[in-house]
């Protein structure tokens, strides 16, 4: 028995449905009956619905529309969808046979059935297509009523790599082709290269009668072309070529059996990813531009990349550069993959999350989130753009696990409202400070394949108390940079309102400590007094300073003389938490101070492990853009950008695999 839920009187969201189970035979649940949710409260619901769980979501409908929901007794258990047809559809426009003129007169004629959802909670045989017929029946007559034009067919789309279009064959409608992969965007085309089944039903079968016209020819699509499997082939035999950079792989022996062997890993690796791909042509592209970036290619953009493999044909370029930034494909599928595989090889709970932004200089206006700001790779305010990426340590290893584009306010502006359409900016991309963006990130990381028990950043991050604050919330320990000018105390300040000495009514006083701060640098000095005083202690009454040997570097031991003491944060005036300050002074003199909220009983050999673990993030921005093209790319879109910087993330992960494979074959692990 279905109870009913609700009378629908008022817009309702889907969040508010009961979701138990239906699970039974079509008979026990009818009678099926559907209500039309356009423009009543019965729409919320659908809008929410489709929004949550089918798999292209909720747009919307542009022109004419009618939405259903499909309901047993009083509870909604489907939700159906149509709209104006498609203006440009060659299997369609074939199996019709109308002319150009015929179409333009009779394209009114015709529905769209572009959404249709079971909700996930039902199991019920046979269901879907009986809603469907049951929807047929009532269509012409609703479509009519609401716009005055009675409709002769209905097509839909089936994404074949989804579905098999079982309900539509059940239905009775009819296969007739494919489409081309295109979209519409603005007044042209967008070529995505997600290729559907075409199916259409006759609401009228006197159809071509009333139109008077004759059913064309339709130019049936083949498998895979020869020139695409060549293609295949070709990419598979250039992988194997030896055009590695020797940069990449100089810890290992090389020789032409080693290169064969990278060639075949790599071939083995790039196909853990094939499900990310729409098309096997993708796919192809995408071996072809991973391969580039771990080749010897001097500039590795999009056409050098394409002349090296496809000899600089102009498709191929296009096809390269569309597979960038137009083509459909699942790029955040491959950046949750990129994450599993990396856990696998890194994770441990000792290990620490990285963060840190990187600067690429750009020439021109045109790219996207560009601007003149502070750019770390010139040290100068330069015309750049700027990315927070996120990355993680352990003792296995380090690794660049996410990335967001940092957009500067300036680009939500009234002025770059264009620029931001011209760039495809997604709609929902809002201004966000770079420490708001590492915060999201962060939670992403800890709340998925990553809780690790440390936080490193720099000074950017850490000099930022909110920043510390957050990363304090979510229960880490956090070691980071700051600046050499923070200002703290060694202890803890008494806190009152500063006498008043002038003349008349005081002015409005907050309290402040009475004890004025000092600079870090000021205490690595020794000097403990105010910064116009010439009162100063020895090291040894301040600091303890010890010559450690902190890690092994790739040119030998990193040694530095270090010291660590609690000190009270400074925060506009009042002081704030107590935590580590640790000073680090380099053989060349030169100084870094971090803060770490870790406890107070946390030893010293900790806090000298988890100082050099924020550097390997520095290090994989030297080898992407050394080695691996991090900053070579000449996308100007949101989607580039953010696709390149994924499979620079690929070629690290495979260097990884490959570098812990020749370890563990060199010490027999």
């Amino acid at each position: 028995m279905i109870r009913v839920v609700n009378k629908f009187k008022l817009p309702i969201e889907i969040d508010e449905l009961d979701k138990t189970q239906i699970e039974c035979s079509l008979a026990a649940l009818r009678p099926i009956r559907l209500e039309i949710a356009s423009n009543t409260p019965l729409e919320t619901l659908w809008n929410s619905a489709v929004r949550e769980y089918h798999y292209l979501g909720h747009k919307k409908f542009i022109g004419k529309r009618l939405k259903y929901i499909a309901f047993a007794e009083n509870r909604p258990v489907a939700a159906i969808g149509f709209r104006s047809a498609s203006l440009k559809l060659e299997a369609r426009d074939c199996y019709i046979g109308w002319s150009h003129e015929q179409k333009n007169r009779y394209l009114k004629y015709v529905a769209n059935n572009s959404r249709f959802l079971i909700f996930e909670w039902v199991r019920v045989p046979h269901l879907a297509s009986h809603i469907l017929s049951k929807a047929l029946r009532t269509l012409s007559r609703d479509w009519e009523d609401r716009y005055g034009e009675p409709l002769l067919l209905v097509e839909t789309f089936v994404d074949p790599k989804r579905y098999q279009g079982t309900c539509y064959k059940a239905a009775n409608w009819k296969y007739i082709g494919i489409t081309k992969g295109f979209t519409k965007q603005g007044i042209g085309y967008t070529y995505h290269g997600s290729i559907k089944e075409v199916y259409i039903y006759e609401l009228e079968p006197n159809f071509r009668n009333i139109i008077d016209c004759i059913r064309q020819p339709y130019p049936r699509k083949p498998p895979p072309s020869e020139r695409i499997k060549d293609r295949e082939k070709k990419i598979i035999m250039m992988i194997q070529q030896v055009d590695y950079n020797p940069g990449l792989i100089e810890w290992m022996e090389i020789n032409d059996d080693t290169i064969k062997a990278l060639g075949k890993e790599l071939i083995s690796f790039h196909n853990q990813f094939k499900d990310c791909y729409y098309r096997i042509e993708q796919q192809v592209l995408g071996s072809s531009y991973l391969k580039g970036l771990l080749s010897d290619i001097e500039r590795k953009n999009v056409e050098a990349i394409a002349l090296r493999y496809f000899d600089a044909h102009p498709i191929e370029v296009r096809s390269l550069q569309k597979l960038m930034t137009n083509y459909h494909w699942y790029d955040d599928i491959m950046l949750q993959k990129i994450q599993a595989q990396a856990a696998e090889l890194l994770f441990e709970r000792e290990g620490m999350i990285t963060v840190d932004s990187s600067e690429f200089p750009k020439k021109g206006n045109e790219s996207v989130g560009v601007a003149r700001q502070y750019c770390g790779t010139l040290g100068k305010v330069e015309n750049c753009q700027s990315g927070v990426f996120l990355g993680y340590t352990s003792s296995h290893g380090y690794m660049l696990l996410d990335k967001q584009l940092y957009m500067p306010e300036v680009w939500f502006s009234p002025e770059y409202e264009q620029q931001r359409v011209k760039c495809h900016v997604p709609d929902d991309v809002t201004f966000k400070t770079k420490i708001e963006i590492a915060r999201d990130l962060i939670i992403q990381a800890q709340g998925g394949l990553f809780p690790a028990q440390w936080l490193g950043a720099d000074a950017t991050f850490g000099t930022d108390s909110k920043f510390r604050d957050t990363v304090d919330s979510f229960g880490m320990n956090y070691f980071v940079n700051i600046k050499s000018d923070t200002l703290v105390w060694i202890n803890r300040p008494e806190v009152g309102i500063p006498a008043y000495s002038g003349k008349g009514r005081p002015p409005c006083q907050v309290p402040r400590a009475l004890e004025a701060p000092l600079n870090v640098s000021r205490i690595a000095d020794g000097s403990t007094g105010s910064p116009t005083s010439s009162t100063s202690l020895s090291d040894s009454e301040v600091l303890n300073w010890e010559t450690v040997k902190l890690a092994e570097g790739s040119k030998g031991p990193i040694v530095a003389e270090i010291a660590r003491l609690r000190v009270i944060e400074y925060r506009d005036g009042l002081p704030g938490k107590e935590l580590w300050l640790f000073i680090r002074k380099d053989p060349d003199g030169k100084k870094r101070y971090a803060f770490s909220n870790a406890p107070a009983d946390c030893s010293l050999d900790e806090m000298k492990r988890v100082a050099t673990m924020r550097w390997p993030i520095e290090q994989c921005f030297e080898d992407g853009k050394k080695y691996l093209g991090m900053d070579h790319y000449e996308l100007r879109s949101w989607t580039g950008w953010h696709r390149h910087m994924t499979y620079v993330f690929l070629a690290l992960l495979f260097l990884l695999k490959i570098r812990t494979q020749n370890l563990q074959k060199k010490f027999h692990l």
